[in-house]
């Protein structure tokens, strides 16, 4: 066999013969089909990836959201929505627990105005007001459950050597229950052994409350000022027994309504917060979740950061003309062109947040400024808008003396010179602190109540067109000393792909 050599890489020579090696067409056909199987996979790689990649872009939401039968992953809709949150907690930082000194204070400050009103002392059994003045229910909402045998807390003005009028507390408590009371960490002056008057099963509290030493020898029936939540067969008893009864007046009332520099950075930690668990959350919101699915995402965002849960509506398109929603929500799936209404309260050191936003989810990517297939898409825009200017106008008119119903009317004329003024079927708003619903209210007949600073009030106006959808924007303000009031929620909405 005539062999030659040949150039070899790198200079070197390999020995090769004129005849062909019986081993290449063997080679040949090994590496033909090693590359027809690589192509075979090519293709297959690209029929697999071409419709995720198409989903994706569709959604313009990160694959990571799906599942595998491209289905929203609530799991990781939740932690995005958790994460985005968390990143950024200084909301919380300036917030502290009322001290005791605070609902000492409180008492002293309403024996004042039940000295003022010529009232022998203020009567209130467990509940929110109770709450307020005995900080009995600052990490448990109500512990102490109102029950059909009489609990009640007595806030009496005492004058004192110098003429200063203070509050001495006392309690009214069925005998056995006494150690309870004594362990409910009630603030005293001084730290003094809590004042209660005990009654047996078998005696008759109210009775038994007048003739204790609480009110011994005056000569004319005591003088009870009963707050709101006090229930009717215990303000009758109290009558029958020989007591007379008067309902809050505005001296005791505002007592409450004007918040403590302590309250208002609660309030402005557990409301920012809860705007901030909202906007965490959007970014990660996918089409064909459901309301029901919306508000769990949401109501665990809120307790990843210590948040108390309160109330959650989420609701999507036409159910967002139901202010408040109803039976027949929680099944509706979001898509690109849903009208979102969330309207979300929570807890947090005792007091209350209650915020609503309206919004669209990110729409497909290129997608903006094209909503053909929507034909309220312009009405959506324009009714956003209005709403948002109806609340503008409302929080410049928040100044202290002007009347509850000025604020509303504020916010009403907007909407009515914009030509929704049916759509607009609820108050302006309301004061807001330890409950989510607290005096004054801001509806266009309460010409009565005078704006004071340290008010915080809600200022939630809306449009709701029904069968069609709904926008309502709300955030908590300040009334100051001077001036416009201050937001209390950070950042209010600024845009319909911003809330």
């Amino acid at each position: 066999m005539d062999s030659q050599l040949i150039p070899g890489e790198k200079g070197a020579t390999l020995p090769t013969s004129a005849t062909p090696s019986p081993q290449l067409p063997q080679r040949e056909a090994f590496q033909h089909r090693a590359s027809s199987r690589r192509f075979r996979i090519s293709i297959f790689i690209l029929l697999i990836l071409t419709p995720l990649l198409l989903f994706k872009n569709a959604h313009n939401s990160p694959l990571s959201l799906y599942t595998s039968r491209q289905k929203p992953d609530v799991a990781s809709v939740q932690q995005c929505s958790i994460n985005n949150l968390k990143s950024d907690l200084s909301f919380l930082d300036a917030a502290q627990p009322i001290q005791a000194a605070e609902f000492i204070l409180r008492r002293d400050r309403l024996a004042q105005a039940l000295a003022a009103n010529g009232v022998d002392a203020f009567v209130l059994e467990p509940g929110y007001t109770f709450q307020y003045y005995g900080n009995v229910s600052q990490q448990d909402w109500e512990p102490w459950e109102p029950e059909e045998r009489p609990f009640l807390m007595l806030i009496k003005p005492q004058v004192s050597p110098n003429g200063g009028v203070y509050a001495k507390t006392a309690f009214l408590s069925p005998h056995f229950e006494e150690g309870r009371v004594r362990m409910l960490g009630i603030p005293s002056r001084d730290d003094a052994e809590l004042d209660i008057v005990v009654w047996e099963e078998h005696w008759n509290p109210y009775t038994t409350l007048l003739n204790s030493r609480l009110f011994a020898g005056g000569s004319e029936p005591p003088t009870l000022m009963i707050e709101e939540e006090m229930r009717d067969y215990i303000v009758r008893g109290l009558t029958a027994a020989g007591f007379r009864t008067v309902g809050l007046s505005p001296k005791a009332e505002l007592v409450r309504q004007q918040k403590t520099a302590a309250e208002v950075e609660i309030l402005r930690a557990v409301n920012t917060g809860t705007v901030a668990a909202v906007r965490a959350m959007r970014p990660c919101l996918v089409p064909d979740l459901t309301e029901d699915q919306v508000t769990a995402i949401l109501d665990q965002t809120l307790l990843s950061i210590g948040f108390g849960l309160f109330f959650d509506i989420v609701l999507f398109e036409e159910h967002g003309a139901l202010p408040h929603g109803g039976f027949v929500t929680g099944g509706k799936k979001l898509t690109h062109d849903s009208m979102v209404v969330i309207d979300v309260g929570a807890h947090y050191l005792g007091y209350s947040s209650d915020i609503c936003r309206s919004f669209m989810i990110d729409p497909p990517s290129g997608r903006r400024d094209q909503h053909v297939a929507d034909p309220l898409r312009a009405e959506k825009e324009k009714v956003w808008r209005i709403v948002l200017d109806a609340q503008t106008a409302a929080a410049k008119a928040m100044k202290p003396n002007g009347t509850a119903a000025s604020v509303d009317i504020a916010a009403r004329s907007v909407i009515e010179d914009a030509g929704y003024g049916y759509g607009f079927t609820h108050r302006l708003g309301h004061g807001i602190g330890i409950k989510a619903h607290e005096s004054p209210y801001l509806n266009k007949w309460n010409t009565g109540s005078l704006l004071k600073p340290g008010m915080t009030f809600t200022n939630e106006p809306g449009i709701y067109l029904e069968g069609k959808f709904g926008v309502r924007h709300e955030d908590v303000y300040l009334v100051m000393e001077d001036g416009e009031a201050e937001l209390l929620t950070g950042q209010r909405a600024r845009g319909i792909y911003e809330p």
